[in-house]
């Protein structure tokens, strides 16, 4: 049986759960939020957690119980406050941008906690989008090239670019393997140094700058 954890249950949860919980497969959802009112109806393959999603990542995910994908669904960088949490003995903290890396970026707008949220559309995507590899189906426009594509050839002094790509789950459900994150670590924590990290599908992605110190 496929287990999918959800990790924060506000809209974007309840969208996943409601979309990936279809009945065309056999799935067993674990729903990670720490506010009880966003809480979807009980189900017998949904299991609530009510507790923080980066304990709850912290906690769990190099256990036997890892699930085959993970959805992240906060309005924050879930991955970088992954590696924060659980890096020891290797510490590892939030750093200032390279200079000038907004204008090498597409569409970029800066989260109040540092976080660059970026996007290769100029307009509000539907939540729907079915992510086509080829074109854009809100503009009917060429694809010329994916976001997490982009990342990569990224060339910023000083800074390792390290990316996970978002991989769609169903039309605008976005999520990634566990073994993304873990490789995520192992990468980082034996690098020293300055990072760009980066979670990303063809369009959207938030990219976070951090400072690995053994």
């Amino acid at each position: 049986m496929e287990t999918i954890w959800i990790i924060g249950c506000g809209r974007f949860g309840r969208i996943a759960l409601e979309r990936l919980d279809s009945g065309k497969r056999i799935t067993k959802f674990v729903v990670v939020e720490p506010e009880p009112e966003h809480f979807p109806q009980p189900r017998a393959n949904v299991k609530i957690v009510r507790q923080d999603g980066v304990d709850f990542l912290k906690q769990n995910l190099a256990g036997q119980s890892a699930p085959d994908w993970i959805i992240p669904a906060l309005p924050v960088h879930l991955a970088v406050l992954w590696l924060m949490a659980d890096a020891e003995p290797v510490r590892i903290r939030r750093c200032e941008p390279p200079e000038g890396l907004e204008k090498r970026l597409p569409n970029p707008i800066y989260g109040h906690t540092g976080d660059i949220y970026i996007s290769m559309a100029d307009f509000m995507c539907p939540d729907n989008c079915p992510e086509p590899a080829d074109y854009c189906p809100a503009t009917g426009k060429k694809r010329e090239q994916n976001l997490f594509e982009r990342l990569e050839k990224l060339d910023v002094s000083e800074f390792e670019i390290k990316i996970i790509r978002s991989h769609q789950l169903a039309p605008g459900v976005g999520g990634y393997k566990p073994e993304s994150l873990l490789e995520l670590k192992q990468k980082v924590s034996q690098k020293p140094g300055k990072h760009l990290i980066a979670t990303a599908c063809r369009c959207h992605g938030v990219i976070t700058p951090v400072y690995t110190q053994a």
